[in-house]
């Protein structure tokens, strides 16, 4: 049985563990198998690109952040469109399949990659899916590899933050990955403290955040965090489509809605405002000890997934135990923040501020 395994979108940690846990599984249970790494991604799938991984390969990266084959973003939108010498990148992916005479592709990665993974399902490729991706919104599983790292990382910075805000008396904003949901920002502002959350499920109130700041200088407290997706939306601009409330971010100089916030929460409340953009120290290093076991049970289950012959799948969890989805089922959609949600309620709860 010859198998490959490529990983595609941005890093996070766990890549490597998932891989480690594909190969050790194969190695250990599927007689003569060989494994393939497709070399950055999708990208690499279409050029023809891969190296063979040995077993030994495997045994040294459970602490490796990062991925040692290397990613790339490649649009799932281009993947069937007609380039220069006639052909799609999806029937240049598949020819490549076939020539490099695998039975058996793993994906690593988040929605998009699930949907391209979908598209090879259909063109007749075995693949098996694993969900990736430190926004932890793939549709279909509880948790991604990599979430929980992130989580660690984010949560510290934000709680290192919070000392310099309270030794100057300052309000900080904390932009934390996450265009589309919210899960990041919403855990690691619950673990780290903060006065108040914004997500991109929740469109905010500028005067209610205003009012949080206000309440903190009130009652004496020193300095005021706020940890803001990047998604994050202000209940003005919640009417608008994305590519709208781009443009006009774009016309006040502007990327995300971190820095605008900073200068009007300064102007309305007279507090010294300042904003820190974590970006992609959240993606970098290797995981934690929870994503550790995560990710070999997700790799091991996969493994297991090909050796049964089960494919056109991706792994999922559920509860406390792994399971899988058909890849039609999920690909394309999403998980967000619920704004009804158990914990969204207990952030409320406790004094959190979300914006509305």
């Amino acid at each position: 049985m010859k198998i490959g395994i490529l990983t595609s979108g941005g890093d996070c940690a766990g890549l490597n563990a998932v891989m480690r846990g594909i190969g050790l599984y194969v190695y250990q249970n599927i007689p003569g198998a060989e494994v393939v790494g497709i070399l950055n991604g999708y990208g690499g799938l279409i050029r023809g690109e891969s190296r063979p991984m040995r077993r030994e390969e495997f045994e040294g990266i459970l602490n490796v952040g990062g991925t040692v084959l290397g990613t790339t973003r490649t649009p799932f939108k281009m993947m069937t469109v007609s380039e220069e010498d006639g052909g799609t990148r999806l029937e240049k992916m598949r020819a490549n399949y076939r020539k490099m005479e695998l039975d058996c592709l793993f994906t690593l990665g988040g929605a998009g990659t699930h949907r391209t993974a979908a598209l090879l399902c259909a063109e007749g490729c075995n693949v098996i899916g694993l969900p990736k991706t430190i926004d932890n919104d793939i549709y279909g599983t509880d948790v991604t590899f990599g979430f929980h790292t992130a989580v660690d990382v984010a949560a510290e910075a934000i709680e290192r933050v919070r000392t310099t805000a309270a030794s100057h008396g300052r309000t900080i904003l904390v932009e934390v990955m996450g265009n589309k949901a919210g899960w990041l920002t919403l855990y690691a502002g619950m673990a780290a403290g903060a006065d108040a959350i914004l997500l991109p499920e929740i469109p905010f109130n500028i005067d209610r955040l205003c009012e949080r700041v206000m309440q903190n200088v009130r009652e004496g407290k020193s300095g005021c965090v706020i940890a803001v997706a990047e998604g994050a939306v202000l209940d003005s601009e919640a009417p608008f489509k994305r590519k709208e409330r781009a443009f006009i971010r774009v016309e006040r100089g502007e990327n995300t809605v971190t820095n605008h916030l900073a200068e009007v929460i300064g102007e309305r409340t007279g507090t010294e405002t300042r904003a820190s953009v974590l970006g992609y120290i959240q993606r970098g290093g290797s995981p934690s000890a929870y994503d550790k076991v995560l990710s070999t049970r997700l790799g091991s289950y996969a493994g297991k997934l090909a050796a049964e012959g089960r494919f056109g799948v991706t792994v999922a969890v559920c509860g406390n135990t792994i399971t899988f989805n058909a890849l039609a089922d999920i690909a394309g959609k999403y998980k967000f923040v619920d704004p009804s949600s158990e914990i969204v309620a207990a952030a409320e709860g406790i004094g959190i501020c979300l914006g509305r």
